[in-house]
């Protein structure tokens, strides 16, 4: 397989709905020899994902915009635009954007393959504005994160 240089304009890449969030895929596993994800999220404000943990990979997350105060391991971290977050491969973690804008973050995993759980658990974005709020079933999202190394173990903070 070849690799060659890419250029993804802002608007370009393969795009998401993923419980709630934009999801655009800016380098997958094909790009990296397997060696890394990068996804770009927009969250809207207040969100917050399920607690969970990745078995297989090591995620960060990059803030362009917004606020986010992620919690993992006990810790709470407290994150805006320019800060990095690394959260280790198998720590328990959440977040919980800010309640006055999204939250729109360069996400890292290593290695790659998160772009196949956005897929499977996901549906393509035909249009890029935040749908209105959709349930999330929360038996189809355990198995396919379960396909993918991710165990999710609670609630969102709050719920």
């Amino acid at each position: 397989m070849s690799i060659r240089p890419q250029l993804l304009r802002h608007d370009e890449g393969e795009a998401y709905w993923f419980t709630g969030n934009l999801v655009t895929v800016k380098a997958a596993g094909t790009q990296t020899r397997g060696q890394l994800t990068v996804v770009e999220f927009v969250n809207p404000p207040g969100f917050a994902p399920p607690l969970h943990r990745h078995q297989l990979e090591d995620e960060m997350f990059y803030v362009l915009s917004g606020s986010a105060v992620f919690h993992c391991a006990g810790e709470e971290l407290k994150a805006g635009p320019g800060d990095f977050v690394l959260l280790p491969v198998g720590l328990p973690h959440t977040f919980v954007v800010g309640a006055d804008e999204p939250l729109r973050v360069l996400q890292i995993t290593t290695p790659a393959g998160f772009e196949g759980f956005v897929a499977e658990a996901g549906e393509p974005a035909t249009e890029l504005r935040l749908p209105d709020p959709a349930p999330v079933d929360p038996a189809a999202l355990g198995h396919a994160a379960a396909r993918h190394g991710i165990e999710l173990l609670g609630p969102p903070p709050g719920h």
